[in-house]
């Protein structure tokens, strides 16, 4: 499994959208203000669609605005809470890869800190 992407999300990236920077993925296929589906799957096998749109900035350059409201809600993901993509191989390697999209988050747990699956 490799890793694409890894962050500790802010009030920004729950409220608007998820900011991946595009040197985390490498040429990215499209141009500025097109958009495109990225499919995603959970840990527990259940896919995702999130709405993908490639902006720049002056400080950051390119990044890819993650439109993923749905998840947001219904996984109740919280500021600190931390995401992380990786790209895996499919079984079948014909297939290409599977996008897994994993959220954790700090849990107290008897006097320690432990990162539990959200």
């Amino acid at each position: 499994m490799a890793l694409v992407f890894s962050k500790f999300l802010t009030a920004d990236d729950i409220e608007n959208g998820l900011s991946i920077p595009g040197c985390s993925l490498g040429p990215l296929p499209f141009q500025e203000g097109q958009s495109m589906n990225m499919h995603v799957h959970d840990g527990n096998g259940h896919e995702w669609i999130f709405s993908c749109t490639i902006k720049r900035n002056e400080s950051t350059g390119h990044f890819l605005s993650v439109g993923w409201n749905k998840f947001v809600r219904e996984r109740d993901l919280r500021v600190d809470d931390k995401v992380t993509i990786h790209e895996e191989a499919m079984k079948n390697q014909a297939m290409g890869t599977w996008i897994k999209v994993e959220v954790k988050r700090k849990i107290r747990l008897f006097g320690e800190d432990v990162w539990a699956d959200v």
